[in-house]
């Protein structure tokens, strides 16, 4: 076929409208068939070749929206090359844009669900945020789309939203004065969550003075149970605005302070010696950082040390602290040291008449 036969075609094919839509059709299809053949021989098969299965199933859902887009945006084209009688000239654009945007809404919608289904376990697991809040945001995230998409369909068939927003401000309004405590708490627990502040299995001080693990980080309140077995129950909002004290922040590795105190005369280098042996000997005392014992004070009647370690999680803090008092004790009558304790001295003295004692409030006859 020469030029000549070619220009003929494109003249004939330029003369009869409908050709030529059918043309543009054809050509897009075409088009997409390749793009199809791309991801299904291509894309797929170096999707398989990693050991995630996130991208697997994030390739198959856009699989068909992209085949349907090009063809949509075929008849798109096609349907522009030359204006409509009325109404078709609007109604058929508007159509098939709808139809584009609503494969792609649905597609969306099924990526959120696949990320949240394979992100659901390993969040929860590792307790960075509660099931409640991760299912609401999940939800919240679908809602936002599902408003996004609808808002973007009406503009397409250039509906006037000005009314629309004029209502929803009027119900925000009402909403929001309705709801405001619980809006406080749903945005003090987002708050919460994007601070990183604390999270599931942590252990926190409240400002109120109480010491517990988060159990979980909810929706409009957050529960932490002491070591009591006692649930506190304490609204986000508050805990957005307080001063907390997380045990298991930047590391779960907990520093705990034994006090000890031995007697006047005692050998100080020998009882630092002893109480860091006893730290060693400990199997639930983390090695790194070592254990060390300090000389803080000398009191009224011991010299006071105190022996700091590490322990593995802040939950080991009362029993680890109960087992090396335990233990210095032990080795402190073993080795024979003296545990002071506070002791009065009474003095007797006779004035030829009767006995009296020099530490008021003694009776003498009863000493």
């Amino acid at each position: 076929m020469d030029l000549n036969s070619l220009m003929e075609l494109y003249r004939f094919f330029d003369e009869h409208i409908a050709l030529k839509r059918i043309g543009v059709v054809v050509i897009y299809a075409l088009l997409a068939k390749g793009a199809d053949l791309f991801i299904d021989r291509v894309l797929r098969r170096l999707a398989a070749r990693t050991r995630l299965t996130f991208d697997d199933a994030l390739i198959s859902i856009v699989h068909s929206p992209f085949f349907w887009t090009f063809c949509l945006l075929g008849i798109l084209h096609a349907l522009v090359l030359e204006p409509l009688s009325m109404p078709w000239q609007v109604v058929l654009p508007a159509a098939a844009k709808s139809l584009i945007l609503v494969i792609w809404l649905v597609a969306a919608l099924r990526i959120i669900n696949l990320t949240a289904e394979k992100s659901f376990a390993v969040v929860v697991n590792r307790g960075t945020v509660g099931r409640d809040l991760f299912l609401l945001l999940k939800n919240l995230a679908r809602v936002v789309v599902l408003v996004a998409g609808l808002l973007w369909l009406l503009a397409t068939w250039k509906v006037d939203l000005t009314p629309l927003f004029a209502s929803a401000g009027i119900a925000g309004i009402a909403v929001a004065l309705a709801a405001k405590d619980t809006l406080a708490n749903f945005f003090g627990g987002i708050s919460l969550f994007v601070d990183k502040t604390f999270k599931v299995g942590d252990y926190i001080i409240l400002d109120s003075g109480e010491r517990g693990e988060v159990v979980e980080l909810g929706i409009r309140s957050t529960r932490v149970k002491t070591r009591d077995d006692v649930m506190i129950t304490v609204p986000n909002s508050i805990l957005a605005t307080t001063k907390i004290i997380n045990e298991s922040a930047p590391v779960p590795r907990f520093r705990i302070r034994v006090p000890v105190g031995v007697a006047y005369g005692s050998d100080l280098q020998r009882i630092e010696e002893i109480l860091l042996e006893v730290a060693q000997n400990n199997p639930n005392v983390s090695p790194e950082p070592n254990p060390r014992a300090r000389l803080r004070a000398f009191g009224d009647s011991s010299v006071n040390f105190e022996l700091l370690c590490w322990v593995e999680d802040p939950s080991l803090k009362g029993l680890e602290t109960h087992k090396l008092l335990k233990e210095i004790y032990r080795v402190f009558m073993e080795k024979g040291v003296t545990i002071p304790f506070p002791q009065r001295d009474i003095h007797i003295i006779s004035d030829g008449v009767g006995v009296s004692a020099a530490t008021p409030g003694i009776n003498p006859a009863d000493s």
